[in-house]
């Protein structure tokens, strides 16, 4: 068997499948990426919320803290503050408390259409932590950062980011699960039980 796995790997072949990233996400696919960004993050467990602009955004976030009874919402990069401060909403933006945190509101560096993933990284103040450790993840996004596949996510950061690549780059899909014990799913075993994505629009 190994003999078989070494021969094949010497054989070069060419990609039968080249242009796969580049092709519609499925067949006769004519929806726009916003939609089956939606659709990918819903199956999988995550929640998604269109907003018209910054008004709608603290709208509602407003609601979601009152649904799910949040008391400590962080937010570590200046320009979600400026943001949630502008409304009043109020967020803790420093360490103190935050073992106590329920929640995490970041920024991201792209949305992936394909499979309803978030592409984070610590390159910015929330740093490796904000987006794992609370059991309740937010994401404020735009609708510009909204790609096809990862690989134009990376590109997006490239452009970004240069020769100062972030040390830490993931890709968030659905709420943290696993079924490694007895096979059993467990929500939040290696980070938020819940990802909410906000998306806002930017492109009109």
């Amino acid at each position: 068997m190994l003999k078989k796995i070494r021969q094949a790997l010497l054989q070069k072949r060419d990609n039968p499948h080249v242009d796969f990233e580049d092709s519609a996400l499925y067949k006769d696919e004519s929806e726009p990426l916003d939609v089956t960004f939606a659709r990918e993050l819903t199956d999988i467990g995550g929640h998604f919320i269109y907003c018209e602009g910054e008004i709608a955004v603290i709208e509602n976030l407003i609601l979601l803290a009152e649904k799910l009874k949040l008391s400590k919402p962080f937010a570590w990069e200046p320009d979600i503050q400026n943001l949630l401060n502008q409304y009043g909403f109020p967020v803790y933006t420093g360490e103190h408390f935050f073992e106590d945190a329920d929640a995490g509101i970041t920024t991201c560096e792209a949305l992936v259409a394909r499979n309803g993933s978030v592409i984070v990284s610590n390159g910015n103040a929330s740093g490796r932590r904000l987006s794992i450790y609370p059991p309740v993840h937010i994401v404020i996004a735009y609708a510009s950062q909204l790609v096809m596949d990862i690989r134009h996510g990376l590109s997006k950061m490239k452009e970004k980011y240069g020769t100062q690549w972030p040390t830490m780059v993931s890709t968030i899909t659905g709420p943290s699960r696993t079924a490694d014990i007895e096979k059993m799913l467990v929500l939040g075993a290696h980070g938020p039980k819940e990802l909410y994505v906000f998306l806002i629009e930017d492109r009109f």
